[in-house]
């Protein structure tokens, strides 16, 4: 080893050390902050679309497009019922590679969510949609589309919501300009969606977060 390389290797890993400490210390201190009531009023959007044998149809743009394919698979399984039992929909707009590339290159990429929803999207279905920014084109055209379709809107954002914000029926936002730290949220938001939705689907408790649903 060069003489010194170990020092200089040493200072580096306090500072990675210094730097990951950090970053769980922000993402904890942002728990406490989150937007809770929204988040449970999403879960009561959910439930009555479930209900009504209505879609859910999730979309965001890098990671949120990851969480969006996530929330898919978690409520397509996970909140199922085996046999002949309860099966929630939930559609990721995000996962059809062959029609988003097609739409992005022959129309543009603004396009590759709103037009799937207007093949798919119908009166009271919900139109979920994920963005750090809240300002993504693609996702304010998809929200766009969904109103004017009669669908519900229901958001995650970050920062303080973007121009997504003002598209969404709820909007449940991450008090943050740090998009790790929002994507992180974002997750663990979805995940709590999740477990709220399966465990009131799957044990029949709906009648308190319906009644919520249908109060706007």
């Amino acid at each position: 080893m060069a003489p010194g390389h170990q020092d200089r290797e040493w200072e580096s890993l306090q500072q990675a050390d210094r730097s990951i400490r950090t970053y769980f210390r922000d993402l904890a201190g942002l728990v406490s902050h989150l937007p809770y009531n929204s988040i449970t009023t999403i879960v009561s959007v959910f439930l009555d679309a479930f209900a009504e044998q209505r879609t859910v149809f999730v979309f965001g743009n890098g990671g949120s497009a990851a969480s969006a394919s996530h929330l898919m698979c978690d409520i397509n399984k996970g909140a199922s019922a085996p046999g002949d039992g309860k099966h929630p929909k939930v559609m990721a707009l995000t996962d059809n590679v062959s029609l988003i590339t097609a739409w992005a290159n022959d129309f543009g990429y603004e396009r590759i969510f709103s037009e799937q929803l207007k093949t798919f999207v119908k009166p009271r279905d919900v139109a979920f949609a994920i963005s750090t920014s809240g300002d993504s084109p693609n996702v304010l055209l998809a929200l766009e589309t969904a109103r004017e379709c009669g669908a519900m809107t229901v958001g995650l954002g970050g920062c303080q919501g973007g121009q997504m914000k003002s598209l969404c029926d709820v909007c449940a936002i991450v008090p943050s300009d740090n998009v790790q730290l929002v994507e992180d949220l974002h997750h663990a938001m979805i995940h709590s969606i999740f477990v709220a939705v399966r465990e009131n689907l799957l044990h029949g408790t709906t009648k308190n977060l319906m009644a919520r649903a249908a109060s706007f």
